[in-house]
């Protein structure tokens, strides 16, 4: 028997998963492990990061926030990726500091957040997010910025990050699926037992 759903429902359950996420942060354990990912965060992005040209990145750093939008939710998660995309510019700053790069990483979070905190993960689940998230946070509006950063066309530089989305999709889809499912198993029950 499947279960129908008002608008205002699905709103009391939006706001809830929100302001529960938010209760995540009154655990200094959940700071400390926030700020843990955020290290390996920024190791990934040195070290498994490649650039092709000016406009495109394929790389991993972005697992850890996906790890904490599971585990702590969609409100940490956009706490998380604003603070991260500061910190990790600061580190290694290139080019111009642009807020809409900070804006994508915290609806990145968000966006992750819905989908997989307190979800089953699932692979049509994790595919579905990341397909979201690769459509409009990286080919939509990161080309927006990088247009307004860098005045260049998005006709031009478009072909190129729509097809390294396209590539990384299912790449990251299966890995995803694999670190979350190993991460469910591990260190979840870990965080829920203390």
């Amino acid at each position: 028997m499947q279960k129908n759903v008002t608008v205002n429902e699905a709103n009391e359950i939006s706001v809830n998963r929100w302001l529960g996420s938010l209760n995540e942060f009154k655990s200094l354990r959940n700071v400390v492990f926030c700020g843990m990912m955020a290290a390996v965060a920024i190791i990934l992005g040195y070290v498994a990061t490649i650039r092709i040209g000016q406009f495109i990145r394929i790389g991993f750093s972005g697992l850890p926030n996906q790890v904490v939008d599971y585990l702590f939710g969609p409100a940490v998660g956009a706490i998380f990726g604003a603070a991260l995309d500061i910190i990790k510019w600061f580190l290694q700053p290139s080019g111009d500091f642009f807020p809409g790069f900070t804006i994508s990483a915290a609806l990145g979070g968000i966006i992750y957040g819905f989908a997989f905190y307190k979800k089953n993960i699932t692979l049509p689940r994790i595919f579905v997010a990341q397909l979201i998230v690769k459509v409009f946070v990286n080919i939509g509006l990161n080309s927006l910025w990088l247009k307004m950063l860098y005045d260049q066309a998005i006709i031009a530089m478009l072909p190129g990050r729509v097809l390294s989305n396209a590539i990384m999709l299912p790449i990251d889809t299966f890995i995803t699926y694999a670190m979350l499912k190993a991460i469910e198993r591990t260190i979840k029950p870990m965080m829920q037992g203390l």
